[in-house]
C-alpha cells in the first residue's frame, strides 16, 4: 500500500492528512488540524503530525502564498517553506509545493455537489475558475485543453480594489489612509475584511453602534462577531458589512470570469462563503457580478457556485500526489 502525506496549509490552521488509493479512489487513513501561529517553522508541524508514521512515499502541499521554484514565503505567516528542504529534513523521496488555490482548483474536479447562485447559468465544457475568501483571498483559473485540466495559480486577491459607486469610493479614501495607500482586493475580502468594513461604516455615522456588541468584539474573534451580528440581523452596521462584503465580492467575481470567461463555471470557494452562503444567496452577491455595463452579456450566463466542502484544498493535494505517482 503507497501512502501519501497531502496538506492544506492555510494563515490560521493548516490540515494535514495520510492517505492512500484503492481504484482510484481516496483512503484517508488519518488527519489532523493544526494552529497555524503556533509554530515557528512549517517543519516543526509536519513532524510532529509525522512522529511514529512509516512508508510515506510522497506529500505534496497546498501553500497559501505564491510558489516561486518549489519555495514559498507564506503570506500571513512568518515561514519559508522550501521543497527540497523539507525531502532531507522529513525523508520524503518526492516532497511538491501547490500555492493553496492551485491545490483547492484539483479538488474541486474531485467534488459534484455545490449550490448555484446564477438561475440563469448554462453548463458548458470549458475553462473553470476559482475565487475563495477566507484568511486571505485567492483566485486560480483551471484551463481545459480540450481533455483535461491543468490548474494556474494567481496572486489576483491582491489586484487593487475599485470602488463601483459614491459608498464604495469613500471606503477606498478610508483603506487608503489605513494600509499607506495601496488598498488591496484582500484587505476587504477576507476574515480580516469584515472588521475594516465594520470601521469605515462607523466612521461615517452609517447606523448606531452597539455598545454591547462591541464589548463582546474585545473579547471574541472581532470578525467573526460581526459577521455573525450582520448574518443573524442583530446589528444595523454589521448588517450593512455583510451586504457590501457580498456586493464587493460579486464585483470581483465577476471581474475575474471577465478576465478568464470560465464556461464551466467560477467557483466560490475558501472558509468564508459556507458560513455566510445565505447572504451570498439573496441577490447582493449576484447584482454585483452581473455589474459589468456593456459586458455584461458575456458573463450572465455563466454557472456561479459555492463550493461547500472545506477539505477541497486537501482533496486536491492529495490526488495531485497520486498523479505524480502515476507519472514516475
Amino acid at each position: 500500500m503507497q501512502k501519501i502525506l497531502a496538506g492544506d496549509v492555510g494563515g490560521t490552521k493548516t490540515v494535514l492528512a495520510i492517505f492512500s488509493q484503492d481504484s482510484g479512489e481516496l483512503i484517508e487513513h488519518r488527519k489532523q488540524t493544526f494552529p497555524s501561529g503556533q509554530h515557528t517553522e512549517f517543519v516543526d508541524l509536519v513532524q510532529e503530525f509525522l512522529q511514529g508514521e512509516e512508508g510515506v512515499s510522497s506529500a505534496v502541499f497546498g501553500i497559501a502564498g505564491p510558489i516561486n521554484d518549489q519555495k514559498c514565503i507564506t503570506t500571513n505567516l512568518p515561514w519559508m517553506i522550501d521543497a527540497s528542504a523539507l525531502r532531507e529534513q522529513l525523508g520524503i523521496e518526492n516532497v511538491y509545493l501547490l500555492n493553496d488555490l492551485e491545490s483547492a482548483a484539483y479538488g474541486i474536479l474531485q467534488l459534484d455537489a455545490f449550490f448555484e447562485l446564477n438561475p440563469n447559468s448554462t453548463s458548458k465544457q470549458g475553462h473553470k475558475a476559482v475565487i475563495a475568501a477566507g484568511t486571505g483571498l485567492g483566485e486560480a483559473i483551471l484551463f481545459f485543453d480540450g481533455t483535461q485540466y491543468h490548474a494556474m495559480p494567481t496572486e489576483g486577491g491582491h489586484t487593487e480594489f475599485a470602488p463601483q459607486n459614491a459608498l464604495e469610493d469613500s471606503l477606498l479614501v478610508f483603506l487608503r489612509e489605513r494600509f499607506n495607500g495601496h488598498v488591496s482586493l484582500e484587505r476587504i475580502l477576507s476574515g480580516d475584511g469584515f472588521g475594516h468594513l465594520y470601521d469605515f461604516l462607523k466612521s461615517i455615522d452609517f447606523a448606531p453602534a452597539n455598545y454591547e456588541l462591541e464589548l463582546t468584539m474585545q473579547t471574541q474573534d472581532r470578525n467573526a462577531v460581526i459577521s455573525e451580528a450582520g448574518m443573524m440581523g442583530q446589528d444595523a452596521l454589521c448588517q450593512e458589512v455583510v451586504r457590501l462584503f457580498c456586493r464587493i465580492y460579486g464585483v470581483e467575481a465577476g471581474s475575474f470570469a471577465l478576465k478568464t470567461l470560465p464556461a464551466g463555471g467560477i467557483y466560490i470557494a475558501g472558509g468564508i462563503a459556507p458560513k455566510i452562503r445565505s447572504a451570498l444567496q439573496n441577490g447582493e452577491f449576484m447584482q454585483g457580478f452581473l455589474d459589468k455595463g456593456r459586458m455584461t452579456h458575456a458573463i450572465e450566463n455563466i454557472p456561479v457556485r459555492i463550493v461547500d466542502n472545506a477539505e477541497a484544498p486537501l482533496l486536491g493535494a492529495a490526488h495531485f500526489a497520486f498523479q505524480l505517482i502515476q507519472k514516475m
